[in-house]
């Protein structure tokens, strides 16, 4: 298991859930078992391109939609990295599965909401940093 399967993974189920799609629906439409949807979205087996393409048709979005937020020096994980380094904060927040579901819900709204659903995070974000800062 890799960033990069834990990060589609949760794509995976974030977009399902947004869509209210079962895990045995969208099994049964790319021709796999609900468990293997399962081992997809926790990123403990690596999706094929083929199947993700599928996944993405019937999830009706790009396949680039799983790599977003996936930056390209964290791409590979032959790449050997410090063991002091972290990895960056959006790979952290996408492989929640929480904060995917919400980006796919973002989705879904009109362009004039998603405006809406963000300022109304930054004034969030805002709040907490003020808040924080007092204390």
């Amino acid at each position: 298991m890799t960033n990069i399967d834990v990060l589609i993974g949760a794509r995976i189920k974030g977009r399902r859930i947004a869509l209210k799609i079962s895990q045995t629906k969208l099994a049964e439409a790319v021709g796999v078992r609900f468990q293997q949807v399962q081992k997809y979205e926790s990123g403990a087996n690596r999706v094929s391109a083929s199947r993700l393409l599928m996944i993405a048709e019937t999830l009706c979005v790009p396949i680039s939609y799983f790599f977003q937020g996936l930056d390209a020096t964290a791409s590979s994980d032959a790449v050997v990295k410090k063991s002091s380094e972290r990895p960056s904060a959006p790979m952290n927040a996408l492989t929640d599965t929480h904060v995917s579901e919400i980006l796919a819900l973002v989705e879904t709204l009109p362009k004039e909401q998603q405006m809406a659903v963000l300022a109304f995070l930054r004034t969030l974000a805002k709040t907490s940093e003020t808040e924080s800062n007092s204390a």
